[in-house]
């Protein structure tokens, strides 16, 4: 079996975790999560350089800050299959008590979270200053985050976007999902953005974008690309292409899935869209 194969039976897995875990309480945030299973995969079954175990201080390895916290399905489910916590665990989502809380926490110490997320807009400050912290330890490790482009609406982002540049922050990367969809509609609709790419550029950072954004091998050459132009004056943003509800056919290309949980009935259709491949929780 091919890597890629690998890659792509286990963003499969990852898609019917995100399903039964929204369903089985009824809440969650099933669209973008599905949209960015790609992305997460890859993440962390490949790019990231990471230590086994969980050490908060995040030295001398890889660290990834997830800003849009709502697509907190897709993030436990990586972080379980890839070793953090006992997947048995993802049963356990949005319940009283649970480590897995509808958006990270970091008071019940769960392994592979380092920030409290879903406050929108306050992730890339973050990751800077977590960025910075390498720099000041001699750490020659990357940072990596993702952020909602409807979060981009968020005007904390662009304060540390234009401090990150000022201040050289080379050994960032920071990824958009660029699905245009967020709670109310398109964001289009709610606050048209115009070029993220040309803000950006406009702000001093260097700006690739990866087209197919739910494609395993381009999200493989993009990211690789990326942490290419590393340590050049410039922090790294990519713009990720992709497709809200991707997966799952009818939750595809419309905001209507943002925050909404399947019924059984569809619960069934787009488990049969996405065949077991590593086993269920």
């Amino acid at each position: 079996m091919s890597n890629t194969q690998q890659l792509q039976d286990f963003s499969t897995q990852v898609r019917r975790d995100i399903l039964r875990m929204v369903h089985a309480v009824n809440s969650g945030h099933p669209g973008g999560s599905l949209g960015c299973t790609e992305f997460f995969t890859v993440l962390y079954q490949q790019l990231l350089e990471r230590k086994p175990g969980f050490n908060m201080d995040g030295i001398g390895e890889d660290l990834f800050f997830l800003s849009n916290g709502h697509i907190s399905p897709v993030f436990y489910s990586v972080l379980a299959r890839s070793g953090y916590f006992p997947v048995t665990e993802l049963a356990t989502f949005r319940k009283l008590n649970s480590r897995l809380q509808g958006h990270p926490t970091t008071h019940e110490g769960l392994p592979g979270v380092r920030m409290a997320s879903g406050s929108l807009g306050q992730g890339m400050s973050v990751a800077i200053g977590a960025a910075q912290a390498k720099k000041l330890n001699g750490d020659n490790h990357l940072i990596y985050s993702l952020h909602g482009d409807g979060e981009l609406q968020e005007g904390q982002n662009w304060e540390a976007i234009m401090y990150a540049s000022a201040k050289k922050v080379d050994n960032l990367i920071a990824t958009i999902d660029l699905n245009g969809q967020q709670i109310d509609g398109a964001t289009d609709d709610v606050l048209p953005m115009g070029s993220i790419k040309a803000k950006f550029e406009a702000f001093d950072w260097d700006v690739l974008e990866i087209k197919e954004g739910n494609d395993i091998e381009a999200i493989i050459k993009g990211m690789t690309e990326a942490k290419s132009r590393t340590g050049k004056g410039k922090p790294v943003c990519v713009l990720l292409h992709t497709v809200m509800g991707h997966g799952v056919d009818f939750m595809m290309h419309t905001h209507a899935w943002h925050g909404k949980a399947p019924n059984n009935d569809q619960l069934a259709v787009g488990l049969a869209q996405n065949a077991e491949t590593l086993g269920d929780y």
